[in-house]
């Protein structure tokens, strides 16, 4: 027994105790603050606390349980690499990392926590040591760090209460200016996490890691956590009057992950950028003051996402590392089990009844209608819901009914059965967690009355969306693209975020950086503190020396001068 399939057993047996706790925890309404001190010196008292309640039980159990499955999957998957300890290892610091987030109630351990996600995410994306890799691990690690600098200064200014648990502040301090300021803070630091616009181009950047890392890191681990501190500080911003341009960002966030997914051709992209529209649709309903329906849909989304990468790594590992979808074609007739799992997690995406997704986005939708809101959030809401499902189905249409443009000689089956049977686990998941987790979660009935017409918006995204696209899988078969190709450059880049980050901000803050290097650091102040002064305290020394040389010498000659003396006297 490997190392990958011990993990999985001691994952799976952990995700299924936390699940227990977490039910128990719910029944009772228990909250356990937990305070172990490591060490005292003197006065000062170095403590580790940890909060655990039915939230961030519920959350662990579904990290836990996913991992259980990457790291079966990664034990076929990478049977190859020659350093899979390394990777196992790197893997299972994610998880801690994102464990010790989920159940810290103090800034500091969050940010030990968040900095942990931050660097072996970083390692894992250059994992394949290429330039693509190294540019990719750059973009990423340089747009987390800015989220670290504002959690660095919400611990700064958390010092005006005396404590870093912010679980203790988070009612009777809501109007207060200070922690407002802290709310800022998180925000800033969750949205380059959860790559909300205009930190949005790291996470397509980051599909350049292995797929098992992938996996993981688009359905519950780094891109969730910025959602699940805003969760946890989510009553500090009801009253808050900038709440609704958060609310804006979060929309067109939605709005143009849905839009690129529409005219990309990279099979990882496109599932990278559909994680990015729920990232958005998460934190809109969010701020608009739904916490438990937002980790509802964080779960559901954790379980079809993390299916969805897997049954796509299957797909690129059998055409030999090829991601185009314009080249695939009539995998169900060749692959039907990984065809079945990759269809149904497509679907949970879209929301199609009765899969998980569909309680949490049929509710989110309803939600949003019954609370009379600005009509243009609404508008951009429906409309991002329908890119979700054209895009899905647009992938559906180039992978499964399309024409095979592969060469004859292929290794598409299902025969690979060690890297099915990771499926399982999730497919079940797929299918059955949404009617129970929202019977957990809501256990008293919800009536949503609305008219008849509203009640069937959602059948009718799903629908439109079918035709939408066909229609996008239609114009990319055709010499459209060529004609508009601007507009489709525009689209397809996510609005050159990409081109603004890396050469706009990165390049240049690099280029300011250096200049300050260079008329800063070398020169006045290298000239009179750093090299400067090592120069004058090397030159001070050797004067002390030769000083010391002459006066010892003198020394030594007047004590010969008394001895002559002394004796000839």
């Amino acid at each position: 027994m490997n190392l990958g399939m011990i993990l999985f057993i001691f994952l799976f047996l952990f995700s299924m105790l936390t699940f227990v706790f977490g039910l128990n925890f719910m029944i009772m309404d228990l909250i356990y603050f937990i305070e172990y001190n490591i060490f005292s010196l003197n006065s000062c008292s170095i403590v580790m606390t940890i909060l655990l309640d039915w939230k961030s039980l519920f959350f662990m159990s579904t990290v836990l349980f996913i991992s259980s499955f990457i790291m079966y999957y990664s034990k076929n998957y990478m049977f190859n690499e020659l350093m899979f300890n390394r990777f196992i290892f790197l893997m299972l610091m994610f998880v801690f990392s994102m464990i010790l987030l989920i159940i810290s109630p103090n800034l500091i351990s969050i940010l030990l926590g968040w900095d942990g996600l931050g660097l072996i995410s970083y390692c894992l994306v250059i994992y394949y040591q290429n330039l693509k890799s190294f540019n990719a691990g750059m973009i990423t690690v340089l747009s987390n760090r800015v989220g670290d600098v504002a959690l660095l200064m919400s611990i700064a200014w958390m010092l005006n209460y005396g404590s870093w648990n912010y679980i203790f502040y988070l009612d009777f301090m809501m109007n207060d200016n200070i922690m407002m300021l802290i709310t800022l803070f998180i925000f800033f630091a969750s949205f380059t996490k959860s790559a909300q616009i205009p930190f949005s181009s790291w996470l397509p950047a980051a599909m350049a890691a292995p797929t098992p890392v992938s996996s993981l890191v688009h359905s519950s681990t780094l891109v969730t956590a910025g959602v699940y501190l805003l969760i946890r500080f989510e009553n500090l911003f009801h009253n808050m009057e900038f709440k609704f341009w958060f609310l804006l960002f979060t929309s067109l966030t939605m709005f143009m992950a849905g839009l690129s997914a529409n005219f990309e051709f990279d099979l990882k992209k496109i599932i990278a950028l559909s994680t990015l529209s729920q990232l958005g649709m998460m934190l809109s309903i969010l701020f608009l003051g739904f916490k438990e329906l937002a980790f509802f849909h964080l779960l559901m989304h954790a379980f079809f996402k993390a299916l969805l990468f897997m049954c796509a790594g299957i797909l690129i590992h059998s055409m030999f590392d090829l991601q185009d979808i314009r080249m695939m074609g009539s995998v169900c007739t060749q692959m039907p089990l990984v065809s079945i799992c990759f269809n149904f997690s497509n679907l949970a995406l879209c929301g199609f009844p009765f899969l998980s997704g569909f309680y949490s986005k049929d509710l989110i939708l309803e939600f949003m209608f019954m609370l009379n809101f600005n009509v243009f959030i609404v508008f951009i809401l429906i409309i991002s819901s329908l890119f979700t499902v054209s895009y899905t189905f647009r992938l559906i249409f180039f992978l499964m009914i399309g024409n095979s443009k592969m060469f004859s000689l292929n290794m598409l089956s299902d025969s690979f059965s060690e890297l099915n049977k990771s499926l399982f686990g999730l497919i079940i998941m797929v299918i059955f967690s949404g009617s129970f987790m929202s019977w957990i979660l809501f256990p008293f009935p919800l009536m949503v009355c609305l008219p008849i017409s509203l009640k069937l918006i959602p059948l009718m995204l799903i629908f439109g969306g079918v035709f939408m696209g066909y229609y996008f899988y239609y114009l990319s078969l055709k010499i459209f693209y060529i004609k508009f190709y601007k507009f489709i450059m525009f689209f397809s880049s996510m609005w050159f975020l990409p081109i603004i980050s890396t050469f706009g901000m990165v390049k240049n803050f690099m280029l300011f950086s250096k200049m300050l290097m260079i008329y800063g650091d070398q020169e006045w102040t290298e000239f009179y503190l750093g090299q400067g002064y090592l120069f004058y305290l090397n030159k001070i020394s050797s004067l002390i020396d030769l000083l010391y040389f002459y006066f010892n010498n003198i020394i030594n000659l007047m004590l010969i001068f008394i001895f002559v003396m002394f004796i000839l006297i």
